[in-house]
């Protein structure tokens, strides 16, 4: 069975087509929106060989049926969708705020009540995912690089008859699968590290209860946020290289991550890989590796960070993040930014060039 290789072997033979003389090795985009009656598909908004090559894929490695979505916000809004009008959410201070930003407009409206709690803090997130109807987990969070207690929190959020849904973008599936911790569900920004190129705008969910699948794909139905078969394949094309890219990302980080804790100019760095980080215990014990994101701050000073990131030649100032190239912001230049966000704090998505290169073009970046 492909569920008992590692990983790493089963991102690349996964959903792969049949093995038949002559068939091809990979599947292919197919661009039909009509399809002959008789059979089960129906109609292009129903399923495409495409989305289903990826679905396959990615649910292989995280442990349960893929449904892939226009966009991770459209896989967001498809969960959100599933709690009840006047329902109950509890979700992370620092988390990606576009779902911060949906969950804020859907509490405007009165659909939803929404508590922010510290994602860290797993006493008080247990007390308050009482009565609770959905949990929204994000570990490590963006930008705040802060580590959930996955188990834990998995257990109490269950406990209380919430539904636990992870946002496992930072940490893809190889390096952490929450549905094994307990979880209900585990979303993904497929654009980020998924398909690694910076050119798909791609959202999947992941669960393994079929009430929760058989939902989930009604909403995606019904409301069309599906995606198109070129950005499904091109996201399973990248997922292919997705064990290599991320071991030398990751490294890449770890790495910058010890240079920056001696720069003169650096107050503090976030990276779960460091060993004295509040959340380096709890990641060691729940991930296989610490990924490809860090950030770190400059003592206060906004102005200097946004000079930082103006200043690179080799990093890209870019919004986006888990493609090869490395990229890196300001994120409180977001007004939707939580505002516990350090203003002077830089995200670094790292990538796969050489380490020395990326030093070298920040630490001239950090001159004064």
């Amino acid at each position: 069975m492909i569920s008992d290789l590692d990983p790493s072997t089963v991102v690349v033979h996964a959903g792969r087509p049949e093995r038949v003389p002559d068939a091809p090795l990979g599947g292919s985009p197919v661009f039909s929106s009509t399809y002959i009656a008789g059979g089960d598909r129906g109609y292009g908004r129903f399923g495409n060989d495409a989305w289903m090559a990826f679905e396959q894929t990615l649910g292989e490695l995280e442990g349960g049926r893929g449904l892939t979505f226009a966009s991770g916000m459209a896989a967001a809004a498809a969960i959100c969708d599933l709690v009840p009008v006047g329902g109950r959410v509890v979700a992370p201070r620092h988390a990606y705020n576009g779902v911060l930003g949906l969950l804020d407009q859907q509490t405007s409206t009165g659909r939803l009540h929404v508590q922010r709690v510290d994602i860290a803090d797993t006493a008080e997130v247990s007390d308050a995912v009482t009565g609770a109807d959905l949990l929204w987990i994000e570990s490590p969070t963006n930008p705040a690089m802060e580590v959930a207690d996955l188990p834990a929190l998995c257990a109490a959020g269950r406990a209380a008859g919430a539904t636990v849904v992870v946002d496992n973008t930072f940490a893809t599936p190889l390096l952490q699968q929450p549905l094994a911790f307990g979880a209900d569900m585990v979303m993904h920004s497929a654009t980020k590290f998924i398909a690694g190129h910076s050119d798909v705008v791609l959202g999947a969910v992941v669960t393994a209860d079929d009430d929760l699948w058989a939902a989930l794909e009604s909403r995606r139905r019904t409301l069309g946020a599906i995606p198109g078969p070129m950005e499904a394949w091109l996201a399973l094309r990248g997922l292919r290289t997705l064990a290599l890219r991320l071991d030398r990302a990751q490294s890449n980080a770890a790495s910058l991550a010890e240079r920056l804790l001696d720069h003169p100019r650096v107050s503090r760095v976030r990276y779960p890989g460091l060993p004295d980080d509040p959340g380096h215990t709890r990641a060691a014990a729940q991930m296989s590796g610490f990924g490809a994101i860090l950030a770190f701050e400059l003592g206060g000073n906004a102005e200097a960070a946004q000079q930082v990131c103006e200043s690179t030649k080799l990093w890209v100032h870019a919004t986006s993040l888990g493609g090869v190239e490395s990229m890196l912001e300001r994120r409180r230049r977001w007004p939707a930014e939580a505002p516990t966000i350090p203003t002077d704090l830089i995200r670094l998505s790292v990538g796969i060039e050489h380490p020395d290169d990326l030093w070298s073009d920040l630490e001239q970046a950090l001159k004064p």
